[in-house]
């Protein structure tokens, strides 16, 4: 056949004839001994062909070079110093991590059969002989709290059998991490890296938290056992721990404890894809009372926000109904589910909202049918009444920033100042409104949020034009809302008795602009329009209030308190003179990026280049916290002493009467004094981290160069707060 060829297939024996015929070519035929040396080629290309083997198998199984000698035979150097054996066999294979890591996890549950057999039959013994065998941990030998240490740190006698150690051993086969456990008698205890809690502890943690921080952020569920949440999702079942342990008394070291490995926790967590919704009540959770920060350049609340409102869009959280079309797996809705992730979305949109209030920045809050119009379709977008109303004085908030500092024709986004007047007045009738919908509530927690979104929308009368013809009243107004929410606040009271400082972060930064108001009106030629000894009071009341929110020594609240008590004796207290002075422009702020918080950054920025021109040192004075009604540098030698030190307040340093609980609520409900905390802030949250973005950290450290000429503004001569 033409142009087709035939390849044929030649066998090893076919071409060890095709070797021998090409030796007879070479006339290697004449001698008697060609076959044998064709063989003995054979021989070499058998040999070629097989891996010469070089090192000895333990080298070989860790990959090292080996210097062995096969001939004469001698053992490498790394089996002679180790006392191996060492020896070379042709079919040694390497056995490699993840076949080793099976065999020990088979040896493992093997060991595990064996100790719950032993267990169960330990249990069959009576208490006559169980007097007589070895004690296991006593309460002597845990923590109050429920806090045991790692296996590694624990004394031999700890673990007094045999099945105990092999337990103990099979805790460190498993890690430190959120998922693991450790074993005492029949209980578990729960752990997260090098800190574990006995349940007793997590119930009483738990029932800490649902008693009194789960009314400001009602969304969970309180009939869920501790193990419920943990089965759903670790990090919120450690977020709730962490919260519940703010102001635990048992165990003061215990929230210090928990930040780093909870904030690791964190962040492994959101690097998993995809999340659960679980993971947003989490975040909602940890941005409503974060971790105690000595800096707001370590402080992580405003990022975890909007990962919380991106990861809850990613879920479709915001489209409850339609979820199928954000999962590439059928989804059955089941009703329970449906407003479960329908509430979450509220509170995501709540605790962003406030978040975003609290640190001066816009919202990313989506405020869209599900939460406005859903209900009237579907009962299942019915929210709860606390939790409706909490969402409507949100969305007022957010009302409030989008009208007054949103403005695309303005640099800073600052609304014009003909405008602001109509606009403010629409904005009081729709407070008006609020106030009128919520007072047959009587809930003093949701009062409370209201007096802060009113503060909220007059804090911009400092953004207000001096020759404005409304400009005092403008500035009556922000007063009567200032000592409005001031007074809700240290009133604050529900049946477990006074829960202020268990309010949540947003209520503390409310607090502290608040008291900058109290402090700017009463240095100016407003004074002569309030009742000074009130307001003397009053802003007494909230520095120590400001002191008792604090949870941890040398935290932001500790530290702007003692800022705000220096602020106020800065200049003094007005005299009758400077009373009467006429309308000036000190009121006006500088720094005017912040929104409503910018009251707050420019107190702070005058305080500063006050503290630079006379070298005052903010740690020094943390030591003496300053009292504002002194005439002294420092309250050290005054009656009221340091605050830590003399509080007997459980959460309120100082131990000011009028902010003092009723002592069962100090006793039997857990309450924790500020002053017995720790003395150092969690690991990861305590040292400065020096950003440009970050002027609140630059104040308080005194690290910058004061950036505005005060001097060149009229009224504002004196370096201080006017």
């Amino acid at each position: 056949m033409g142009g087709v060829s035939h390849a044929t297939v030649i066998g090893p024996e076919g071409l060890g004839q095709i070797r021998k015929r090409n030796v007879v070519v070479a006339g290697l035929d004449s001698s008697p001994g060609s076959i044998d040396d064709v063989e003995d080629i054979d021989g070499r290309e058998e040999k070629r062909r097989q891996p010469v083997k070089r090192a000895c198998n333990e080298c070989r199984q860790q990959k090292l070079r080996c210097d062995v000698v096969q001939d004469p035979y001698t053992a490498c150097s790394r089996c002679r110093r180790l006392k191996l054996d060492c020896k070379i066999e042709s079919n040694f294979k390497r056995i490699g991590k993840r076949s080793r890591n099976a065999e020990m996890e088979r040896e493992i549950i093997e060991l595990r059969k064996q100790i719950a057999n032993v267990q169960a039959t330990s249990t069959a013994v009576s208490p006559q002989q169980q007097q007589g065998l070895p004690a296991k941990q006593d309460a002597s030998q845990i923590s109050p709290a429920g806090v045991y240490p790692t296996p590694s740190a624990m004394s031999a006698d700890q673990y007094m059998g045999s099945h105990e150690a092999v337990a103990s051993l099979l805790d460190l086969r498993s890690g430190f991490d959120g998922a693991g456990y450790m074993r005492n008698g029949n209980h578990q205890l729960k752990r997260i890296e090098d800190v574990a809690v006995g349940p007793e502890k997590v119930t009483e943690l738990f029932n800490l938290f649902f008693m009194f921080y789960h009314p400001f952020l009602s969304f969970l569920d309180r009939d869920q056992t501790p193990e419920e949440y943990y089965t759903a999702c670790p990090l919120l079942f450690w977020t709730v721990i962490s919260v519940g342990a703010r102001r635990y008394q048992t165990d003061t070291h215990l929230l210090n404890s928990l930040a780093g490995p909870v904030t690791r926790l964190v962040w492994s967590t959101l690097a998993d894809v995809p999340q659960s919704h679980h993971v947003v009540k989490a975040l909602c959770l940890l941005c409503t009372w974060p971790f105690p920060t000595s800096s707001t350049s370590t402080d992580p609340t405003f990022m975890l926000c909007g990962m919380m409102m991106q990861v809850s869009m990613q879920l479709g959280l915001h489209r409850p109904s339609h979820v199928q079309d954000f999962s590439k797996y059928r989804v059955e809705l089941i009703e329970d589910e449906l407003r479960d992730k329908i509430r979450t979305w509220a509170i995501c949109n709540i605790v962003s909202q406030r978040v975003a209030t609290g640190y001066g920045q816009p919202p990313s809050t989506i405020y869209d049918w599900t939460l406005c119009s859903g209900e009237s379709v579907d009962l299942n977008f019915k929210l709860p009444a606390d939790l409706k109303a909490r969402l409507e004085i949100e969305k007022f908030c957010d009302k409030v920033t989008k009208a007054l500092y949103t403005n695309r024709r303005d640099p800073v986004g600052l609304s014009a100042d003909q405008e602001r007047p109509s606009l403010i007045s629409f904005l009081s009738r729709d407070f008006d409104e609020l106030e009128g919908q919520f007072k047959l509530e009587n809930d003093c927690i949701t009062d409370l949020y209201l007096r802060a979104s009113n503060l909220h929308l007059h804090l911009s009368a400092f953004f207000d034009d001096p020759i404005s013809k409304d400009y005092r009243e403008r500035l009556l107004s922000l007063y009567v809302a200032t000592t409005s929410f001031l007074e809700a606040a240290m009133n604050l009271e529900t049946e477990v008795g006074p829960v202020l400082s268990y309010t949540p972060y947003y209520i503390y930064q409310m607090l502290v602009a608040g008291g900058c108001t109290l402090l700017k009106l009463c240095k100016s030629f407003f004074a002569a329009h309030i009742d000074m000894e009130y307001t003397k009071n009053l802003f007494n009341r909230t520095i120590w209030a400001i002191r008792g929110v604090s949870v941890s020594s040398n935290d932001l609240p500790e530290r702007l308190a003692e800022v705000l008590a220096q602020m106020w004796r800065l200049n003094g207290t007005p005299t009758s003179s400077a009373s009467n002075a006429e309308v000036d422009g000190s009121l006006r702020l500088k720094v005017r990026c912040r929104m409503s918080m910018s009251l707050l950054y420019d107190s702070i920025w005058r305080w500063r280049e006050d503290a630079r021109t006379k070298g005052r040192n903010i740690e020094a004075y943390l030591k003496n916290p300053t009292n504002p009604d002194s005439a002294a540098e420092s309250s050290a030698a005054s009656s009221v002493g340091p605050a830590r030190a003399s509080s007997t307040t459980p959460g309120v340093a100082g131990g000011d009467p009028s902010l003092a609980p009723p002592l069962l609520s100090q006793a039997a409900l857990g309450v924790q004094s500020s002053g017995n905390g720790a003395n150092a802030l969690p690991s990861g949250f305590m040292e400065p981290n020096y950003e440009v973005f970050d002027p609140l950290n630059w104040l308080l450290d005194g690290l910058v160069e004061f950036p505005y000429s005060y001097p060149t503004v009229p009224g504002m001569e004196t370096p201080g707060i006017v």
